[in-house]
């Protein structure tokens, strides 16, 4: 289960635990579902919560930032734990603009 809140076109989606890449395939289906259906201006990932992420969670970065592209919204992720801020920018998501 996905915690997810959905107000005046925004979609904020609270990731938890570990992302590896059994767990990014569920995410990014439970994610690009609510895309469709949604539609939203802007998609913020909440990593506030996020103990552990290797290179699938950049991946899921990635794919969700063109997925709400493709709908006409912009991706933003926020709240970033130290321990993977490394990672963020060693893969270079943040020249994206979505910090």
């Amino acid at each position: 289960m996905l915690d997810a809140d959905y107000k005046n076109d925004v979609l904020t989606v609270f990731l938890n635990g570990e992302i590896d890449h059994d767990r990014a395939a569920d995410i990014r289906c439970a994610i690009d579902g609510r895309i469709n259906t949604l539609r939203p201006k802007k998609l913020e990932l909440d990593f506030s919560k996020v103990s552990f992420m290797d290179s699938s969670g950049i991946g899921l970065i990635m794919g969700r930032y063109r997925a709400v592209g493709l709908v006409g919204g912009v991706l933003k992720i926020k709240n970033i734990p130290d321990n993977l801020t490394r990672i963020i920018e060693l893969s270079g998501v943040t020249s994206l603009g979505v910090l």
